[in-house]
């Protein structure tokens, strides 16, 4: 009975945890760029009650004619398990949808890749939400400030994108080319990049929207818009998350009803000690 209350309690944890991814997600449902996340399982180790009866001494000879000589039917093995844990959990890059906006520095990609950001510290990190605005000194900046990388380097270039002073108007095209209008006419700016993956799923989550690159997710290649498999941009829209809601309505009913049985199980265990006690003291 003992082992029944732990593998039930390993139910009830795991089944925690992938609430507590559903419920992740759905906080997200209108996180621009944001990705659904979903939790794997697996059992854990058995016991052996009972193992198969070694075979007894047979001549070589007598295994070389006949294989099966000697050789009983063994016993059914008898193996007790020990739960569940959490394997882990993976990362869905399937796009969502692209809502219009209005605003020419709203980016979307259309495909595969993110956008390269250059944060505080120098690092770069990634992004699949283009919801991009001007800083004080007039470069293309992230909401939360961090620096977008312009094209042209295979490490991500530290200088950015800035536009003029004057600047009246802001467009970019689907290659990612940015040009600025001023009153004396219109200037280029530089090129958006798009940074491709060869395993997405690998990318560790920093929070902010962001991302970064991992041994598992493999280097990024830095590549202008539409070349190479690289998305184009889409100026004046947002990439939505791709949670879908009633998806996820699903998966709160089955993990609810997965754990009330995984706390039934313990409940029952329980029970079942109590009368082997009542049986030990009578």
């Amino acid at each position: 009975m003992i082992r029944s209350l732990w593998t039930a309690a390993s139910g009830m944890m795991a089944q925690q945890t992938n609430l507590d991814t559903v419920a992740n997600n759905l906080a997200n449902v209108n996180t621009p760029g944001f990705k659904k996340s979903k939790a794997g399982f697996q059992d854990l180790l058995y016991d052996s009650v009972s193992a198969s009866a070694p075979p007894p001494n047979t001549s070589p000879q007598t295994y070389l004619t006949d294989p099966t000589a000697g050789y009983p039917t063994p016993p059914a093995l008898q193996q007790v398990g020990h739960g569940v844990r959490v394997a882990g959990t993976s990362r869905s890059f399937l796009p969502g949808t692209y809502e219009s906006t209005a605003n020419t520095l709203d980016l979307a990609i259309d495909g595969a890749g993110f956008f390269c950001v250059v944060m505080q510290d120098g690092k770069l990190a990634y992004t699949r939400d283009g919801s991009f605005r001007l800083s004080g000194n007039r470069r293309l900046v992230t909401s939360d400030g961090h620096l977008v990388s312009s094209q042209g380097s295979q490490s991500g270039s530290q200088a950015g994108i800035s536009v003029p002073e004057g600047t009246t108007k802001v467009t970019i095209g689907t290659g990612g080319e940015v040009r600025a209008t001023t009153t004396s006419g219109e200037t280029a700016c530089g090129t958006i990049g798009i940074s491709v993956f060869p395993n997405p799923p690998g990318l560790e989550a920093l929070g902010h929207n962001l991302f970064k690159e991992t041994p598992a997710s493999g280097a990024p290649k830095h590549l202008t818009p539409a070349s190479e498999g690289a998305g184009t941009l889409l100026s004046g829209y947002l990439e939505t998350s791709n949670v879908q809601v009633v998806e996820e309505m699903v998966n709160l009913i089955v993990i609810q009803r997965a754990y009330e049985m995984n706390a039934k199980s313990v409940q029952s265990s329980d029970e079942v000690l109590a009368i082997t006690n009542g049986l030990i003291r009578r």
